[in-house]
């Protein structure tokens, strides 16, 4: 099985779960079976590219997100991509595998959406969620 975090750079499990889902430098992959670690470029739309985060981590072989938030339209995303998300994921790749394996943290659905997202002085209202 394959999880993925979001993050801003390449430095495998100790990089720092990124903040905003979508619009991170990277995913940090982790293959349980394999435990082989990798960083991909986020070549989607929210960067410049093509395509959106389920679909880049879906042709991954991506099944688990673990990220700090997310709004309702990005959990639907997910959800028709069979990725299952789980938000709460905070300090590093590890600290955030540590807690999904523990069951620490909470499968997202549509009550846990988040409704405003603050990234690089914009904003967005969609759902709602704490401090993300």
């Amino acid at each position: 099985m394959k999880i993925a975090v979001p993050t801003d750079g390449e430095k495998g499990m100790d990089e720092q779960v990124g903040e905003h889902f979508g619009r991170v430098t990277h995913y940090t992959i982790y293959d349980i079976e394999s435990k082989e670690v990798k960083a991909i470029g986020n070549t989607s739309h929210h960067m410049g590219g093509d395509g959106y985060p389920p679909e880049l981590l879906s042709k991954e072989g991506v099944e688990v997100l673990l990220c700090n938030g997310l709004g309702w339209r990005a959990i639907g995303m997910f959800k028709e991509s069979s990725i299952r998300v789980y938000i709460g994921a905070q300090g590093t790749v590890r600290d955030a595998i540590s807690k999904w394996e523990n069951g620490e943290l909470q499968e997202a659905g549509d009550g846990s959406a988040c409704s405003r997202h603050e990234f690089r002085d914009e904003s967005h209202d969609e759902g709602q969620c704490g401090k993300h």
